[in-house]
């Protein structure tokens, strides 16, 4: 009975309501979502969805906490994995993030794509860019990449991530690594990548792991990066 009610209310697009006696309702995840008219019109007429999705996954969504598969030598240089690389770089442009994994677009394979433009990397403040090596570095796709330690030194450093919008916290990293991998026509793909590139590097092949920053974050330094504006 309670899976036929649960899905009775997954069917009306509503959550399911709150239990008696747990406080902070919407907060706690229990309020009721509707759809708006047009939201649930073009849901009914184009479907649901279909990875890799044009919007990164956010925290919560299982496909971030699965551990990814790799990507079978036959299916590289096909049409699903020119897709993904296509979707991830797009991905990228659209959004101010650096790194952008195939999990996050719903794709459970072990995929991601990173870049740093010169007219991004001069929005980082020149103090940030000198201590972390904040550099450009051209689009990279590499599948079924493979993640060596080249300078095992930690350094701490804010970090993002386009799965939990509107939060950052301090997150220690190595400060060179070495990632090897293909790319989406099977060809080698080897990167050197130290300071704030190494970190982009860990933090997608994290995600590959079903990881997210918040594992390793300073739990004191999770900050809410819009906190000054909600209090205006």
């Amino acid at each position: 009975m309670a899976a036929v009610l649960a899905a009775g209310w997954r069917l009306a697009g509503r959550a399911r309501p709150a239990p008696p006696g747990r406080g902070c309702g919407d907060a706690a995840g229990w309020g009721e979502r509707e759809r708006s008219y047009w939201r649930a019109l073009r849901r009914r007429v184009l479907g649901p969805p279909v990875p890799p999705f044009a919007a990164p996954c956010q925290v919560g969504a299982p496909v971030l906490r699965a551990a990814a598969a790799a990507v079978a030598p036959e299916r590289l240089g096909g049409p699903e994995l020119r897709e993904l690389a296509a979707a991830l770089a797009a991905g990228l442009r659209r959004r101010p993030c650096l790194g952008l994994s195939a999990p996050q677009l719903g794709v459970p394979l072990r995929v991601f794509a990173a870049e740093l433009t010169p007219a991004r990397c001069h929005r980082y403040p020149p103090a940030l860019r000198r201590a972390h090596r904040v550099e450009p570095f051209p689009l990279r796709l590499l599948v079924n990449p493979k993640l060596r330690i080249l300078d095992a030194r930690l350094v701490t450093a804010p970090e993002g991530c386009a799965s939990l919008e509107g939060f950052s916290a301090y997150v220690p990293r190595h400060w060179a690594v070495h990632v090897s991998g293909v790319d989406e026509h099977g060809e080698p793909v080897s990167w050197e990548a130290t300071g704030w590139a190494a970190r982009v590097v860990q933090h997608e092949m994290d995600h590959l792991d079903g990881i997210l920053y918040i594992d390793r974050m300073d739990a004191r330094t999770f900050t809410n990066v819009g906190w000054m504006e909600l209090l205006d």
